[in-house]
């Protein structure tokens, strides 16, 4: 029975999961839904060899709405590919920042890193320059709070009782080294991301991080070299002017002896000679104008209420004043302005100004008053939505879909869209192999998620037994007597390959 299974669910996924990786690559959102409607399984699809899923090539192409419709289909969100890259990485590296801002929302892991450089999503943002990416990224651990700045400068938050988060766990992020001890702040100064490499000090980056000897690693500059070492390299005015700022040491030798300025000559930057050979005034640098305070606030309230296209509401008495189409949900502290939440997302993911705000550094321009905005409050009449259970998925490579969970949790037919009994064979009397037979639909009840999705014989059938099993045994018998007949003939052996 268990054979019939394989071979009849992975003819059945083969084709669909190809369409429905076209359909994801090429962003065409209703066959998408058309397919996952049919087989929600689908989402689990990876093509051979690459092993890609729909929602890698979604996240690369920057299809944000059939990478919100997978995750909501109850596919894994950090499945890897052969390199170990999840779609969360992919999307930080083409700089799709909704898709990252779906992504996070769901609550994507940031710290899996890649088989080949052990790089996590925050490298790749940094190594493309991809503020906006770097910042959702790291929204979780930004609190919404109007003295971050001087927190961050002090670095006096284990001291201070009235800082209500964790100064390390920010620090340990965003400098995490990939293979060769590099972090993102070296690949963003590298190559000359001036953006990112503010954004990245600002959020707690290391002038004084080193790489190491490692055997995986290529290091043309050699082991022991700061961010502005990286920075000479790529020869960036502005990057080095930043980092040297923040305290970089201009003196500062890495295992093969040279300094940055060193560095920079052995590459040919002679117009960093002035900026590298003497350590200029003391002035202050003013803070990034990607950083956005408030985004940690509207991500917890959109995580908790919803924030989709689903609460529409042409009629609403009291509609937004940005999008005048949903409710208000939330509200800004301080001007007391109120916006829906997706709104307020938009907001906190696309701010970039350079023009400070009436308000604390970081904080972002109310779009009614102009008042700066630190945080976000849940209004009162707005309430937090259930969230239903996701089914664990599987789909194998493109041949089988196999149940990896035993969850007990019960859902109903039309959410798993198990449409169809198991496939059945006929007795394979001719070299034509295999053909499938009359399939029966079967009325909606409540399933379990491993009999929709192929349990084991221990458990309770979706079919009758009795003469339908002794049926199914003697077809399965007949099956494998004419495979073995096909592989000793020697004339005639395609029928077992041919397959």
């Amino acid at each position: 029975m268990g054979f019939l299974n394989i071979m009849g669910n992975s003819f059945g996924c083969s084709a669909s999961g190809e369409r429905l990786v076209s359909a994801a690559r090429d962003g065409d959102l209703q066959e998408a839904k058309a397919l996952l409607e049919y087989n929600p399984r689908l989402a689990r699809y990876s093509t051979f060899g690459v092993r890609n899923s729909p929602l890698h090539y979604s996240a690369a192409q920057g299809h944000h709405e059939i990478v919100s419709l997978l995750l909501e289909s109850g596919v894994e969100i950090n499945l890897r590919n052969y390199r170990g890259q999840t779609a969360l990485m992919q999307a930080c590296q083409y700089g799709h920042w909704e898709v990252v801002q779906n992504l996070m929302l769901f609550r994507a892991n940031i710290h899996r890193t890649d088989y080949l450089n052990g790089g996590t999503a925050l490298h790749f943002a940094a190594l493309n320059g991809h503020t906006r990416c770097i910042r959702l990224l790291l929204a979780d651990y930004v609190p919404s709070m109007p003295n971050f700045c001087e927190i961050m400068r002090k670095r006096t938050s284990r001291h201070n009782p009235a800082v209500d988060f964790e100064l390390g766990a920010l620090l340990r992020v965003s400098n995490k080294p990939a293979d060769g001890g590099i972090t993102a702040l070296h690949m963003a100064a590298l190559n000359g991301h001036v953006e990112s490499t503010h954004l990245l000090l600002d959020l707690g980056g290391s002038v004084s991080d080193v790489t190491v000897e490692d055997g995986t690693t290529i290091d043309l500059i050699g082991a022991g070299s700061t961010p502005l070492h990286y920075a000479a390299c790529g020869g960036n005015v502005q990057c080095c002017q930043v980092l040297i700022a923040r305290g970089a040491s201009l003196t500062a030798k890495n295992a093969n002896g040279w300094t940055p300025l060193m560095v920079a000559r052995s590459w040919h930057r002679h117009w960093l000679e002035g900026i590298l050979s003497k350590q200029p005034e003391a002035r202050r640098v003013l803070p990034s104008p990607y950083l956005s305070l408030p985004l940690m606030s509207v991500v917890k309230i959109a995580r908790d209420c919803g924030w989709r296209n689903s609460d529409v509401q042409p009629s609403c008495i009291d509609p937004c004043a940005v999008c005048l189409e949903r409710k208000c949900t939330v509200a800004a502290e301080g001007c007391g302005h109120e916006f829906c939440t997706r709104c307020a997302l938009y907001l906190c993911s696309t701010n970039n100004t350079s023009v400070i705000s009436a308000g604390p550094p970081g904080s972002i321009t109310c779009p009614l008053c102009r008042k700066g905005i630190v945080s976000f409050v849940k209004l009162p009449g707005t309430h937090a939505i259930k969230e239903m259970p996701r089914p664990s998925l599987s789909l194998s490579l493109c041949t089988a879909c196999t149940s990896e969970s035993s969850d007990s949790v019960s859902i109903s037919s039309s959410l798993c869209k198990p449409d169809f009994t198991c496939t059945q064979f006929s007795s394979p009397s001719t070299r034509s192999s295999l053909r499938s037979v009359g399939c029966q639909k079967f009325p909606s009840k409540k399933l379990k998620v491993s009999l929709c999705l192929g349990g084991s014989e221990a458990e309770p059938s979706l079919v009758p037994r009795g003469e339908h099993d002794q049926r199914v045994r003697s077809q399965l018998r007949c099956l494998r007597a004419s495979l073995r007949r096909s592989v000793s003939d020697g004339d005639k052996k395609t029928s077992c390959f041919s397959l």
